[in-house]
């Protein structure tokens, strides 16, 4: 319970605890930002880290006077980040295959297996590009890319131009908008409302499902 009050309270108060970061380690942050990104997007069992909430703020804080982050370094590094999470997980489906629907893994949850199979039913390959931007499902998507043995090519040329499009639009709109006053001194309804955002096509997608089978 301890560790789930810190990462609630590290998503919501990311700025914060994002620039105690820079402070104290300074050029080992871009580590740990790398470390953060590559885990949530190529670890199955670690959905649940900050993704776009935690490129917002650290494109706010690069922004910030004297640079505590350097903008283009910080960009390709996340870029390098998210593919590498990507081709991670592609290469942990292709080795577990159809066994994950077989077995039952304590630690890869079926229901998020089953939404992400499903939503490459309706989306196909661009689904790559759509889960980037969707909290879970960008982690599991790579995955399922993997189990259902999508043609490698054919997944990298997905993978890259949507880890391109997620980071630089993310780290750019925090650099650009994160320290206008209203959103610096309003942060934690800021970066509620890009996880809300993010939800939504999940959300949606739920209700519908939902006023179908009641119909």
């Amino acid at each position: 319970m301890e560790f789930i009050r810190y990462i609630i309270d590290f998503i919501l108060h990311i700025d914060k605890h994002l620039l105690q970061i820079v402070s104290d380690y300074q050029t080992w942050a871009y580590l740990i930002l790398f470390v953060i990104i590559f885990m949530e997007t190529g670890l199955v069992v670690t959905p649940f880290l900050p993704g776009d909430s935690l490129l917002f703020a650290a494109g706010a804080i690069a922004a910030m006077p004297g640079e505590p982050l350097q903008m283009l370094p910080l960009v390709i590094l996340l870029i390098i980040a998210a593919f590498s999470g990507d081709n991670t997980n592609y290469f942990i489906g292709r080795f577990l295959g159809h066994k994950v629907y077989e077995k039952n893994y304590r630690l890869i949850k079926r229901e998020y297996l089953d939404k992400t199979h499903a939503f490459y039913e309706k989306h196909g390959g661009k689904t790559l590009i759509i889960a980037r931007f969707m909290p879970i499902i960008r982690t599991f998507a790579p995955f399922v890319a993997g189990v259902g043995r999508m043609t490698y090519l054919r997944f990298i040329s997905f993978s890259i131009f949507g880890n391109v499009l997620w980071v630089i639009l993310f780290t750019m709109g925090g650099y650009f908008f994160g320290n206008i006053p209203v959103i610096k001194n309003n942060f934690t309804l800021a970066i509620l409302g890009i996880i809300f955002i993010s939800l939504l096509p999940m959300i949606i997608a739920f209700t519908q499902r939902l006023f179908k089978k009641t119909a």
